[in-house]
């Protein structure tokens, strides 16, 4: 298949699983299961762009695995935000770049793709274009915040999703079903429920772990 490629004026590319093979030299590759692959391939002198499922696959879900329907893993905005596609200890001559990726198999029309594109795919470019000592979680946020306002005015849709609840579940001491509550942007407070209402900032503010095994929550 490469010689086929090549014969065409190309260059060859495959994903990393073509590792495992006898790749020649000037074969390039597309670290997708994670960062290790593409820094081995980096280290072996092929030439690497980082699409790692860790950071960049938008297919994902994008709020806490229980609060949305089952796509292989979740991937918030916040860690997408992580990705830096040069790692420590490789030359980065030998690292082309990063790549995010939309798979459609469980996408069904453009407004879901839209959706699962924004504002990970904003993360994904600032971590590509920008270098990572001048990156900044809360400073990348705020203008996040200044691009939903866009993006309303020109009925793109975005997943809000950023603002949704992060769930931990453990057990005390004596085996009590313990639930505590995170978010992932900083500043927020959660209100709480036991009677299944949704609630408002009228109801018992969260400030420290929770045993209900179901509460509606709203977030301000």
């Amino acid at each position: 298949m490469q010689k086929i490629v090549e014969s065409k004026g190309k260059k060859f590319m495959g994903w990393d699983e073509i590792l495992d093979g006898d790749m020649p030299q000037n074969t390039s590759v597309m670290s997708w299961r994670g960062m290790k692959y593409g820094i081995e391939a980096a280290k072996r002198k092929h030439e690497v762009v980082m699409s790692p499922t860790t950071y960049a696959y938008l297919d994902y879900m994008q709020a806490d695995v229980i609060t949305e329907p089952k796509v292989y893993a979740s991937l918030r905005l916040s860690k997408s935000y992580e990705f830096d596609p040069i790692p420590a200890g490789v030359d980065k001559k030998y690292i082309k770049g990063g790549q995010a990726n939309l798979w459609t198999e469980q996408v069904y029309n453009i407004r879901q793709a839209e959706y699962m594109t924004w504002p990970r795919g904003m993360a994904i470019a600032e971590s590509v274009w920008s270098p990572i000592e001048k990156k900044n979680w809360n400073n990348f946020f705020n203008r996040v915040e200044q691009h939903f306002k866009r993006l309303d005015a020109a009925e793109t849709k975005y997943a809000p999703s950023v603002y949704d609840p992060i769930f931990s579940v453990s057990r005390s001491a004596d085996k009590q079903l313990m639930i505590e509550l995170s978010t992932e942007v900083p500043g927020l407070d959660i209100y709480y429920s036991f009677d299944n209402s949704f609630p408002d900032r009228f109801y018992p503010k969260y400030t420290e772990k929770l045993s209900p095994l179901r509460m509606p929550l709203h977030l301000k």
